[in-house]
């Protein structure tokens, strides 16, 4: 959320299904969404060292860069001669030095046997033995990082690659399978860095590297848009002798498009679908529980109000507190949502205080530092209170686990790593970012979580997000993999039909494009009582 941390070296954990090593034990053990005593939880690694002089007071460039490489097309057809595991098997410590030249720290990583989670000081990394998907908001250089993601791929995952040839200028890369960058226009592009001083210069960048990759800008040219560079399947790297090309726009901007076409579904991808909204002009009321202050205050009043009413409870069931043995000091009948107050697992989360700041002298309750200050502690009470740790609730994902973090004065990150609930089922995402500054409110969230393993309809986790942002407009994309199966009209396009009605929102565009291999709805909303006025261009693009 914060550029300029620095941070320090972590051990490596040992390669288990579930890794259990961690540096620091302050981790929120009975989170709703993190019940680590059950076999098969995502556990978690926290870096202190990274959170220190993190501060978010200035005028912060919300909008992520996104990118998504994948070098098979699924974690079941890995090249022979790749290692086991392919991307996850490289150490934490390689990454770490990726991320440097992307101008990024990691605060801390949910580890699991899928997919690897990193909260990074701006935004969020995931790894999965097939791919890495890479998401950094504020003025990190994002595509600096890639070359370096490709030698990654190549010296430690051992997937195919070109050897570098010195003389003619070519570096060790593993030719990806697929290719995805995007994002939305910038609020303050003037002071983006490296290639994301424009479009134009991010796709000449990608261009350099690959061969045959397409780009778009989706939406109006003068108000919201999005913007798309992909690279078909087996994609080509570029090679060094190969002279610089400028690859054309293609800009697409057809509100009642009707585009289709039917194509074959790209094996590994079958199950590919990522849901994103993009939100701005957050109310700002309401995003005032993206503060650290307003974040502590509500921690504050919940954590004495069941200490009281433990208390209570305690007294009524034993008589007097004061006659229970201190080694269970009100663990009979603790709060239902697992705020222990005991001495053995003192917990607002679990990573607040110890056993000795329970009760002070005179009975008097201790109130933990941890909850002053910014850090996962305060993360965890914002995806509670926020409501965003209900979204995919403990009932259904029992195995779920969310890291968040709260920064100072405000910013708030969180990864969510969701194993299905079936037998079997595949492990996914999802992350949320918040701005919530009124001259430069913004919020997102992502996720590849399947609409088919929620139960819901994808208009129902829009409308259950929007509601915890209030977003003056947002924009939606949802990307998903097609079937051959749905002939003219794919399932994406059904979906996209679906997401008329927000409530409280009007729907102002809409694109429906048919892509190689996917199909991607785009989709922008404002609040029916929002007097903002015209979108914030930010850059120029004609």
């Amino acid at each position: 959320r914060k550029e300029g941390s620095h941070t320090t070296q972590l051990s490596s954990p040992p390669s288990l299904p579930f890794r259990t090593e961690m540096v620091n034990t302050e981790i929120p053990n009975n989170h709703t969404l993190s019940p680590l005593s059950l076999s098969g939880t995502p556990l978690l690694t926290i870096n202190r060292d990274a959170t220190i002089d993190l501060d978010s007071t200035n005028a912060f460039e919300g909008p992520e860069k996104l990118l998504e490489v994948w070098f098979s097309a699924g974690p079941q057809s890995l090249p022979e001669a790749s290692a086991t595991g392919g991307l996850k098997m490289v150490p934490s410590e390689v990454w770490k030095d990726m991320l440097d030249l992307v101008n990024c720290k990691v605060l801390s990583i949910v580890e699991s046997e899928e997919v690897d989670a990193y909260l990074l000081s701006e935004s969020s990394m995931f790894v999965f033995p097939h791919k890495l998907i890479l998401k950094t908001c504020g003025t990190t250089t994002l595509l600096s990082g890639l070359p370096k993601i490709l030698e990654i791929a190549a010296l430690v995952a051992k997937f195919p690659h070109a050897q570098a040839d010195a003389a003619q200028g070519q570096p060790t890369a593993a030719a990806p399978y697929r290719v995805f960058y995007s994002r939305k226009n910038f609020l303050f592009p003037d002071r983006q860095r490296g290639p994301h001083r424009s479009w134009r210069n991010e796709v000449n960048s990608l261009d350099r590297l690959f061969v045959g990759g397409s780009a778009y800008m989706i939406g109006k040219m003068n108000g919201e848009h999005w913007y798309l560079y992909l690279t078909e399947p087996n994609t080509m790297l570029t090679p060094p002798a190969t002279p610089e090309r400028e690859q054309p726009i293609k800009v697409l901007d057809l509100p009642e498009s009707k585009l289709t076409a039917k194509r074959c579904c790209m094996e590994g991808e079958g199950q590919d679908e990522t849901l994103e909204l993009l939100m701005t002009d957050l109310e700002p009321e309401n995003a005032k529980q993206f503060y650290l202050d307003h974040a502590s205050a509500v921690a504050e009043g919940k954590y004495f109000q069941q200490a009281r009413e433990a208390r209570i409870d305690a007294q009524k069931h034993l008589g007097s507190i004061n006659d229970m043995d201190e080694a269970g000091i009100l663990e009979h009948n603790k709060p239902s949502n697992d705020w222990k107050l005991c001495n053995d697992s003192v917990d607002v989360f679990s990573n607040t205080s110890d056993e000795d700041s329970l009760f002070a002298s005179g009975d008097e309750l201790t109130f933990p530092q941890e909850l002053t200050t910014e850090g996962h502690a305060l993360g965890t009470v914002v995806s509670d209170s926020s409501g965003l740790s209900a979204v995919y609730p403990a009932a259904r994902y029992p195995d779920a686990r969310i890291d968040a973090y709260l920064f100072t004065p405000c910013g708030f990150s969180a990864n969510g790593v969701i194993p299905s609930p079936a037998t079997g089922g595949s492990t996914h995402y999802f992350t949320v970012h918040v701005t919530p500054e009124p001259h430069c409110s913004y919020a997102s969230f992502e996720t590849n979580v399947p609409a088919s393993q929620t139960g819901r309809e994808t208009a129902d986790v829009i409308q259950q997000v929007v509601g915890i942002f209030k977003p003056g407009r947002f924009s939606v994309t949802l990307f998903e993999a097609k079937d051959p199966a749905d002939d003219d009209i794919g399932l994406a396009k059904k979906k996209g039909s679906k997401l008329e009605v927000i409530e409280g929102y009007r729907r102002v565009d809409r694109i429906v494009h048919d892509l190689e291999g996917y199909e991607l709805v785009f989709k922008y909303y404002e609040r029916y009582d929002w007097e903002g006025g015209a979108p914030r261009l930010g850059e120029v693009v004609f």
